[in-house]
């Protein structure tokens, strides 16, 4: 079964940082893309970031030159480095990956599935 577990959330002042970390576990045969979303109270979930496997990465507006993300494919790991952090920052952050499973069936095959982590809050106060 595979899952993504993040960790990094919590509460922190106007203008401090927090760096979430997801990690993909279970039988994995590759990752493509690995983004981060978050959704407000009362509003839509968000695209923060992405990043896919060979290192291209991109994000919304409202958090370039603040927000970082990074990856590590041999670990299947995918950090956001939030940095200049602003109430409006304060959301669920989830974690989400396109990730291949081979399976048997007569024959390997491989299937790409989108995943979702369980999320983690972040709360930014003024």
């Amino acid at each position: 079964q595979v899952q993504l577990v993040e960790s990094g959330g919590g509460l922190v002042q106007a203008g401090g940082s927090l760096r979430l970390s997801c990690a993909a576990s279970g039988s994995i045969f590759s990752i493509n893309d690995m983004s981060w979303y978050r959704q407000a109270p009362g509003k839509q979930r968000e695209l923060v970031a992405s990043i896919t496997s060979g290192g291209s990465t991109n994000c919304t507006d409202s958090v370039k030159g603040r927000f970082t993300i990074s990856r590590d494919n041999a670990k299947n790991t995918v950090d956001l480095q939030m940095n200049n952090l602003k109430p409006e920052d304060t959301a669920v952050y989830y974690c989400n990956a396109e990730i291949g499973e081979r399976y048997y069936a007569g024959s390997y095959y491989l299937r790409f599935r989108e995943v979702w982590g369980q999320g983690t809050l972040v709360t930014v106060s003024t």
